[in-house]
């Protein structure tokens, strides 16, 4: 079975493969690095969910193939939900991941450690030709000060999840794929595709 991800990010791309392998045996996960480039359209939809279903939508669309994408972002209390489905720009700069996350830093520079309250939120959408469906999971923690580790992306370094004491940053990666929001989302899309034998 062929699965386009929705994504040039190869972090994203490595994360699924892992996450489909046990699931889904023998899916090959293809980036859109792998099939012919066609114009992406803007993530101007006003949820993860929105954002997810266009990706995955033009995905199929432009190559045929099952498509996932998914959209996924910090939200935090003390910043009324921001920068939720903002949070790959919340710099001005998409994708700037040091940036973005100083920023939250500053603007959280007054804030009290115990109002540090945060969730990693993700909309993981499944477009084909018999349908679509959207799962959305996340995961709770709270922020700290400084980043801490280097695993992962975005603003792993500077988040703990609840029971935990290191940051997504400093966890293995396959311990933060079992508790992480997009692990949590892509897992169940996995389970769809292999019950379903790839249908929707």
């Amino acid at each position: 079975m062929k699965v386009l991800l929705a994504s040039r990010n190869a972090k994203k791309l490595a994360e699924l493969r892992r996450i489909l392998a046990p699931e889904v045996p023998g899916a090959e996960v293809l980036g859109l690095d792998d099939v012919e480039r066609y114009d992406e359209v803007p993530e101007s939809g006003a949820t993860f969910a929105d954002n997810a279903l266009l990706k995955a939508r033009e995905g199929f669309a432009h190559s045929g193939l099952l498509t996932v994408a998914d959209d996924s972002g910090l939200t935090v209390a003390a910043l009324n939900g921001m920068p939720g489905v903002l949070s790959a720009r919340w710099s001005g700069r998409h994708g700037d991941d040091d940036a973005n996350l100083r920023l939250v830093l500053a603007q959280l520079s007054d804030t009290p450690d115990d109002r540090l309250g945060a969730a990693f939120v993700c909309a993981a959408a499944l477009v084909g030709a018999d349908g679509e469906i959207v799962v959305e999971a996340s995961m709770r923690g709270r922020l700290v000060r400084e980043p801490r580790g280097h695993n992962g992306f975005g603003y792993d370094p500077i988040f703990v999840a609840d029971g935990f004491e290191l940051t997504n940053g400093e966890l293995d990666p396959a311990k933060k794929d079992a508790i992480s929001h997009r692990g949590k989302a892509m897992r169940a899309l996995a389970r769809h595709l292999a019950e379903n034998e790839g249908a929707l």
